[in-house]
């Protein structure tokens, strides 16, 4: 199934109106921000929740507010980390332990941010399958080529041997929904280069719009385009500039003080198998600002 034809899939979710006026413009890029805040962050694999969000994470707890994160993915096809580990030809039990290996990151990173445990959040769907999956796996399960197996491996995420298929993501997450209740959810948006991020995107928006839910939607993107961000490394007093796939949404500055991005660095050192990979990409989001849009994609949805 193309990829336009599942985005028509996962909007059909999306009750009727709910999309069909462009929002007003924006003047903040966030909501007032305080006690009453129940913030869920989207994060498709470990270390996306510090790269988009982390200053949010913290101004939301320092106001009193509460924090979740759900990770769709648990990052286990991520290749040079693979390769580092030995496995060149791909080893799924590898595989696997590299998953086990990025949630236990997670955890530190988002308690550095001050994420309580009980809202660190492990969906543990297959990392780079997550568009093949909501595509054309409606109830067939999806077989993951890095960890070949069908279903949630990891016994500590919230619904362990759940199936890999459509029907069973979009009942964790609707779960994880229910659950947290947030007044505010960030998530990816559909302009992000990166499948599996396109679809957690959908995912949430589709499912943060049906009857009885009624957060606010905000939306970032970490792959951005060929060179984005730039420059590349850690600089101090450097805002994050648009990236290139971001030109028509117009993405509003949140601004982080020196004290949260001192921490955002902490959080995301905790993510050592992402720096031994890629730590010039990552550290440039380490920034002034960062960068969220109240419209996911430039063109208003195909209708249903």
């Amino acid at each position: 199934m193309r990829w336009d034809l599942l985005r028509v899939a996962l909007l059909a979710l999306v009750p009727v109106g709910a999309s069909a006026a462009p929002p007003a413009p924006d003047t903040e890029a966030l909501p007032a921000l305080d006690a009453r805040t129940s913030l869920l962050v989207v994060s498709p694999h470990p270390d996306d929740e510090t790269l988009c969000c982390a200053g949010v994470i913290q101004r939301v707890i320092a106001a009193g507010g509460r924090v979740s994160v759900v990770w769709i993915t648990s990052g286990d096809a991520e290749r040079m980390s693979l390769l580092l580990a030995g496995s060149l030809l791909g080893d799924p039990v590898k595989a696997r332990a590299l998953g086990a290996q990025r949630m236990a990151e997670a955890r530190e990173a988002s308690r550095l941010l001050g994420v309580p445990a009980a809202g660190q959040l492990f969906l543990g769907y297959p990392d780079g399958g997550l568009q093949a999956l909501l595509s054309d796996h409606r109830t067939v399960p999806y077989v993951s080529a890095a960890t070949a197996v069908a279903a949630v491996p990891y016994p500590d995420a919230l619904f362990p041997g759940h199936p890999y298929t459509a029907e069973s993501l979009e009942h964790d997450f609707r779960a994880v929904l229910e659950r947290v209740r947030p007044s505010l959810i960030l998530a990816p948006s559909e302009l992000d280069t990166h499948p599996d991020h396109r679809a957690a995107g959908l995912l949430a928006m589709a499912q943060g719009a049906r009857p009885g839910s009624a957060p606010q939607l905000r939306y970032w993107i970490v792959h951005g385009g060929e060179g984005w961000p730039s420059p590349r490394g850690l600089l101090a007093g450097v805002p994050l500039t648009a990236a290139p796939r971001a030109r028509g949404l117009e993405p509003l500055p949140f601004a982080l003080a020196p004290a949260e991005e001192d921490r955002e660095l902490l959080a995301l050192e905790a993510h050592r198998t992402q720096m031994r990979v890629m730590a010039p990409f990552l550290l440039a989001f380490v920034r002034t600002t960062e960068l969220f849009s109240s419209r996911p994609q430039l063109a208003p949805p195909l209708p249903p």
